[in-house]
């Protein structure tokens, strides 16, 4: 029977990314294998989002979800020069829409530099319109280092660079049973392939806990959340992202404005706890919802212009009506009698910035190992 010695299990950005950290580090034949249930990269969560580089302002200090949002982004943002991979640097404006907002934005900004975020800085209503002429704002923060960039060449980015250290991404390869076997793991895929690996890293996404169930592990409960877009037609004066102040709790950050690096402007998402992780239909019953949350940031807006767009699961560990923000669970689950095998669960915003760290920080827990 075919064996390796690393397996990651889903090609999403932080698989791909663990992947290409444990690639660099075991270059050999058989070293790193990847498998993905789709036919390509990033069918999932990683391809139904806004594309921010997030700073790390909202996250609890010294929490997983800070520190590598931190990381990765500063990360993020050297690799895509180096790779070649589009982004924008545009910078993003947090507004409170009136003075009863500002103590928020106080303590975002007192968060920000607990947090080490470097270029933030506390804006008047007047110097935020400066930045954005349409948007209603008593005051602002404004986040230099958020930007925006290209997902998808980002992924292939990685795909390339796991491949050019031997490493392998197989397709079409879901895996639908995994045990313990001696010192390792046996994989069987639906095509009814088995091979052995002793390591396997979970990074199945929404489908994480499912995975961690095939070995014999009982997962933290996942709380499926559904974010909508509606998405701007025409044109506009929107350079910059934009958001409010965020919800309490953290569930969400609050239905903001971004753009792409087309310049094309949505609103999303929102926060629906569902039951399904594979509805991306998106409710127009919830259009005027939308043009109001879109006419606070920006009160002249043309709301009529605002269509369904797209939408996407977070794998929320944060369950309705929580009010504890859940970190990211990154674990080596030998102290639950699985040495080898490693699970993320909950990798929601900010994954896709801190994925580089991510990486990183399953690479050094299993040289820990």
């Amino acid at each position: 029977m075919l064996s390796f010695r690393c397996t990651v299990i889903g090609a999403g950005a932080v698989g791909l990314a663990v992947a290409r950290a444990l690639a660099s580090r075991h270059r050999g034949e058989n070293d790193v294998l990847v498998v993905e249930q789709g036919r390509s990269f990033g069918t999932g969560i990683s391809s139904r989002n806004s594309e921010v580089v997030h700073s790390g302002l909202y996250y609890p200090n010294g929490s997983l979800k800070h520190r590598l949002c931190v990381e990765g982004r500063r990360a993020l943002y050297q690799y895509c020069e180096a790779k070649g991979v589009p982004f924008n640097k545009c910078g993003k404006l947090v507004v409170a829409a009136d003075a009863a907002e500002e103590p928020e934005l106080d303590i975002l900004f007192e968060q920000g530099r607990r947090n080490g975020i470097e270029n933030v800085e506390r804006l008047t209503g007047g110097q935020a319109a400066a930045l954005e002429p349409d948007v209603r704002a008593s005051a602002a923060l404004f986040l230099a280092e958020t930007g925006i960039f290209d997902t998808h060449s980002y992924m292939k980015a990685l795909e390339s660079d796991i491949a050019a250290d031997n490493g392998t991404v197989s397709y079409d390869s879901e895996v639908v049973a995994l045990e313990r076997s001696g010192s390792g793991y046996v994989l069987r895929l639906r095509s009814g392939e088995e091979f052995g690996s002793a390591i396997v890293v979970n990074c199945g996404g929404l489908g994480a806990p499912d995975i961690a169930r095939m070995v014999g592990l009982e997962p933290e409960a996942m709380h499926p959340c559904k974010g909508s877009y509606f998405a701007y037609s025409g044109g506009h004066r929107v350079t910059h992202l934009v958001y409010p102040i965020p919800e309490k709790g953290l569930t969400g950050l609050g239905v903001h404005a971004t753009i792409d690096l087309a310049g094309r402007l949505r609103f999303g998402p929102d926060v629906e706890y569902v039951a399904s992780t594979d509805d991306f239909t998106v409710d127009e019953r919830k259009l005027e919802a939308f043009q109001g949350a879109a006419r606070r940031l920006f009160p002249a807006i043309d709301a009529a212009r605002l269509a369904p767009d797209q939408a996407g699961v977070r794998p929320k560990l944060q369950g309705p009506g929580d009010g504890e923000v859940r970190d990211f669970v990154i674990r080596d689950e030998i102290g639950r009698g699985f040495p080898g095998f490693v699970d993320l669960l909950g990798i929601e915003s900010p994954g896709l910035t801190a994925s580089l760290a991510i990486g990183e920080q399953v690479a050094v827990l299993l040289e820990k190992a």
